[in-house]
């Protein structure tokens, strides 16, 4: 089965072919998200019709930032990095322009489905996964199932209390929340605060060596670790994936490793702590695998 398959980020859109669990003819596009929604569905119908005319293709997985509803393939949520996506229709628009099967997920629900069958939760039924860039993503898998939610909201981990003396919902929905704390905007900005030209994660990396630096890290890796400890507690995973290019440094994964472990309580401790597998491919993959195991029509 040959699926066209997409990735829809605030900075990109990534897609490719999906066939017998592997993905060829990959491309970017720049999403300039802050065209508004319109424009992503637009820039999306385009991407799809220069594969259409390559491939005969037998259905299209869409990976989306933001919440969705994955029977309906409508946006629920989105922030203001797409204005006007909330409210999108996006699967009604795709099956009318191209006729064919579609199915879209939320995209960290589409990276850890990619995980689960193609990357480091291939072997695990109950496992999380997280994302760590922008923002704070989620995702909970029981059963060898991806677990939704009665509003098809659940993992939405970055909205977890961390820091309830922080807490002004009135102002900030996420203030006092994992995501201000543990994202990797959280990192920058802490680091940006020692020394002025650190202005992306790389930056921070490529300057680990300096105390003051490192010192940020080893904050924010705390961090990290406290939320993933109220996490590993309350769902009792066998695994925990964690994802975002922040993950690709073994400093964080192995600071993770050591310090979580101490958090928990003894009975927890048997926990694996992955780094993701299928690095910015997962979401593709997931979005394609989605698509064939509901069968949509």
């Amino acid at each position: 089965m040959k699926i066209m398959t997409l990735d829809i980020g605030g900075t990109a859109v990534k897609s490719g072919i999906f066939c017998d669990g592997c993905l060829t003819d990959i491309q970017e596009t720049p999403t300039e998200a802050g065209k508004g929604g319109k424009h992503v569905a637009g820039l999306a119908v385009q991407i799809i019709r220069r594969y259409a005319e390559r491939h005969d293709l037998e259905g299209i997985g869409i990976s989306t930032a933001g919440q969705v509803d994955s029977r309906s393939g409508q946006i629920i949520y989105a922030n203001d990095n797409i204005p006007g996506y909330t409210g999108m229709k996006i699967r009604s628009i795709i099956e009318n322009e191209f006729e064919k099967p579609v199915a879209v997920l939320n995209d960290v629900n589409a990276a850890a489905l990619g995980e689960a069958r193609y990357g480091a939760g291939r072997e695990e039924k109950d496992f999380i996964c997280l994302t760590y860039g922008t923002g704070v993503g989620g995702a909970i898998f029981t059963g060898g199932k991806l677990y939704e939610g009665s509003s098809f909201s659940a993992g939405e981990f970055g909205a977890v209390v961390v820091h309830p003396e922080e807490r002004d919902p009135e102002k900030d929905i996420f203030s006092g929340c994992y995501e201000r704390y543990a994202s990797v905007t959280a990192l920058v900005r802490s680091a940006g605060k020692c020394r002025d030209d650190i202005t992306d994660g790389r930056a921070v990396f490529n300057r680990l060596s300096e105390p003051a630096v490192r010192e940020c890290v080893d904050r924010w890796i705390r961090e990290v670790v406290y939320g993933l400890t109220s996490l590993v507690h309350v769902l009792n995973p066998s695994c925990v994936i964690l994802g975002g290019g922040v993950m690709e440094q073994e400093y964080v994964l192995k600071e993770v490793r050591e310090l979580l472990g101490a958090h928990l309580m003894e009975s927890f401790r048997g926990i694996s702590i992955r780094k993701a597998a299928l690095g910015n491919r997962a979401g593709m993959t997931g979005a394609a695998v989605h698509l064939i195991e509901n069968g949509y029509s």
